[in-house]
C-alpha cells in the first residue's frame, strides 16, 4: 500500500555495519509481534536475521523477540531503525537498498506487508 515510502535512508555504524531507516507500509500502527519479518537486502547480499536489529522510538530487538513483544507498537509513519552487520566497513558512496516487511494483519488471510528498494548515498 505505501511501499515506496519504507526505505527511507542508510547511514554507517561502527566499524562493520550500518542503519537503514524504513516505514511500515500499512495504513495503521501493530504491535511488534506482529511483525513476522523485515528482510534486508544490501547491494544484492540479503542480511541474515540473526545480523540484524529492530529499533523503534528506542527500544532495539532482536527478531527473534519480536513475537514475544506485545507491548510495544510501531506506529503508521514512525520510522523504526533496522541496525546490521556486515563484517567489513559499509564505503562510502551508493549502495543498492531493498526491504521487504511482512506483517500479520489479523483480518488479512494471507501475510500483508510490502517492498521498496532504493539507491542511497552513503556519505
Amino acid at each position: 500500500m505505501f511501499d515506496q515510502y519504507i526505505v527511507c535512508g542508510l547511514r554507517a555504524r561502527g566499524r562493520s555495519g550500518g542503519e537503514v531507516e524504513v516505514r511500515m507500509p500499512y495504513y495503521r500502527g501493530l504491535f511488534l509481534s506482529m511483525v513476522e519479518a523485515v528482510d534486508l537486502v544490501l547491494d544484492g547480499t540479503p542480511v541474515p536475521p540473526e545480523r540484524t536489529t529492530f529499533t523503534v522510538h528506542g527500544n532495539t530487538y532482536t527478531f527473534a523477540e519480536l513475537p514475544r513483544i506485545t507491548d510495544d507498537r510501531w506506529e503508521m509513519g514512525e520510522r523504526a531503525v533496522l541496525g546490521f552487520t556486515t563484517g567489513e566497513p559499509l564505503a562510502p558512496g551508493e549502495h543498492d537498498v531493498a526491504v521487504s516487511v511482512r506483517l500479520r494483519i489479523s483480518y488479512m488471510p494471507v501475510p500483508g506487508g510490502g517492498r521498496d528498494r532504493k539507491r542511497l548515498v552513503l556519505a
